[in-house]
């Protein structure tokens, strides 16, 4: 399990614009998230990414029985932050559990 605590740069809540982000591009017809609450998954990959509020900060919680897909749900939504929010982040950290 990989824990990752995110900041914003300009203090803004970042979670309600994650989920704007996410159903404005589901409802375009793409898309490799699904949003079920406040716990996200993966076409591809095995596992989920549970997330919360904590103040200014998410906190994202990716979990997955297998290694692999673990990693590889780690990069997507890394990669998916860094595509749509990346001037609005001030630091993202990993914690590994």
């Amino acid at each position: 399990m990989k824990v990752l605590q995110i900041e914003s740069r300009d203090g803004s809540r970042l979670y309600g614009a994650m989920v704007k982000k996410q159903a404005e591009i589901r409802r375009g017809g793409r898309g490799t998230f699904s949003r079920a609450g406040a716990r996200w998954t993966h076409v591809r990959y095995k596992g989920s990414i549970a997330m919360k509020r904590a103040g200014d900060a998410l906190s994202a919680r990716i979990k997955s029985p297998n290694d692999g897909d673990e990693a590889r749900l780690l990069s997507s939504f890394l990669g998916w932050l860094d595509r749509h929010f990346g001037k609005r982040l001030q630091s993202i950290n990993i914690q590994y559990h």
